[in-house]
């Protein structure tokens, strides 16, 4: 991963964006010498993004495995049924 100051960023942008697009590897921005923000190409953004939804969705599903919050199988038939025709 490629880091860059702040200064950096604000003097040459356009070549920084050149490079992100071209390698697609993120890059780190610092100020005053402390990680700031990642700065990622919109593709592997959006990827992330889609990727945390499936995780977010998966942790609802622990959780209400944990909380007793389910149902039999034949529960989950008669509620899908109508999507099911």
């Amino acid at each position: 991963m490629r880091v860059e100051l702040v200064t950096t960023l604000k003097r040459q942008a356009t070549r920084i964006l050149a490079e992100l697009h071209s390698s697609k590897e993120p890059v780190l921005i610092t100020e005053h010498g402390q990680p700031s923000a990642y700065l990622v190409d919109v593709e592997h953004y959006d990827f992330m993004q889609q990727r945390m939804e499936i995780l977010e969705g998966v942790a609802r599903g622990e959780q209400a495995i944990k909380n007793g919050d389910t149902f039999s199988n034949q529960e989950a038939k008669e509620k899908m049924s109508k999507w099911l025709r």
